[in-house]
């Protein structure tokens, strides 16, 4: 009867924890990421509260405010987009004003040509004729569409990002208690959960590092050689190589490399190959290089098994796989480690007996 009653409550708990866990998905990410805010800053948080006299909700605030610089941030993405200015594109557009006013052109271009294009239907008497009223009609939807969808999009980033900061103002006023009861609730002896425990923080802080020091190394090589090649704000430039370098399949070369390419297209030959040369051959290996090693280092895993698993990661989750392909690598080796440790301690008792 204790048998049934044990399994029984067993079957519960994992059905219930599937439920929830499909509830939490749609908002993993934010899950995911005030998780790992909190596990990365908790020091900060703890020094804080001990200054604080102990006010852990005044001092999970100030942690909040610290990580959110949202003014330096949003300065950055209002002078890479030109917003604000209202000054004619110079002739000089990488010299003098970066390269968003030579693209902000493109879609005024693309609209240009759409109508162009559209003029048979719409100029010559299109309500005379029932293919340009469905055409006109069909456009219509599938701006409509269009609209609807980057509608879409933008509330769910507001209210995902929203979310992660109010789930990191708990996560780090009360993540002592949620980990004592998640290590409680775990069925191992105190040595293994603290084993995989200390995995866990360790591999995500090392992560989160690792990859905020590949993105400004990248960044500080990417505005040296602007410097020196002469390109105007090559300190802006360098934040923006640095915020791309943490993208996966973009990186810093979405920058470099149009400017490159423009120097080539406007006679500077050997400023468009240097900066070709530099930027592949230096700052596309920081991130093959220098990556495995910081996070190897810290998380004693082989840089193969680094490499591998932050690409599988970020195949399956996008940029999220950055955090979680690494660690779920950590986990498998952990746990490993002490199924190994666990059945070679059962062995040596069985032979000793």
């Amino acid at each position: 009867m204790r048998n049934l009653e044990d399994n029984t409550l067993l079957l519960l708990t994992v059905a219930v924890s599937l439920a929830f866990a499909l509830i939490l998905w749609p908002f993993y990410e934010a899950v995911l990421w005030a998780t790992v805010l909190a596990i990365v800053f908790a020091p900060l948080y703890r020094r804080l509260s001990s200054s604080m006299g102990k006010r852990h909700s005044l001092a999970a605030l100030a942690t909040i405010l610290i990580i959110d610089d949202g003014d330096s941030t949003f300065d950055v993405y209002c002078r890479f987009l030109g917003a604000g200015s209202d000054q004619s594109v110079p002739k000089d557009p990488i010299g003098r004003a970066g390269f968003w006013p030579v693209f902000s052109g493109v879609p005024r271009r693309l609209a240009y040509m759409g109508n162009r294009s559209a003029e048979p239907f719409w100029a010559d008497k299109p309500q005379r004729d029932p293919r340009a009223i469905v055409r006109r009609s069909q456009g219509s939807k599938y701006l409509a569409a269009q609209a609807l969808s980057i509608g879409r999009g933008t509330a769910n980033f507001i209210i995902t990002l929203l979310l992660m900061l109010y789930l990191l103002f708990f996560f780090l006023r009360d993540g002592g208690e949620l980990s004592r009861r998640i290590k409680n609730a775990i069925p191992l002896r105190e040595e293994q959960q603290r084993a995989l425990f200390s995995k866990f923080t360790i591999v995500t802080r090392a992560m989160f590092r690792g990859n905020l020091l590949v993105a400004a190394v990248q960044g500080a090589l990417g505005g040296l050689i602007f410097w020196v090649l002469g390109i105007h704000a090559a300190v802006l430039w360098a934040v923006v190589m640095a915020f791309l370098s943490l993208l996966p399949a973009v990186g810093a070369a979405a920058v470099w490399l149009p400017v490159a390419i423009y120097f080539l297209a406007t006679g500077a030959v050997w400023k468009g190959l240097v900066l070709i040369a530099y930027g592949a051959f230096v700052i596309g290996l920081v991130d093959n290089l220098l990556r495995p090693y910081l996070v190897g280092k810290d998380t004693q895993m082989p840089d193969y098994v680094v490499l591998i698993s932050t690409l599988g990661g970020i195949a399956i989750f996008g940029l999220d796989g950055l955090v979680i392909g690494p660690v779920i690598a950590a986990m498998f080796i952990a746990i490993w480690d002490i199924f190994s440790a666990s059945t070679q301690t059962a062995q040596d008792e069985g032979t000793s007996s």
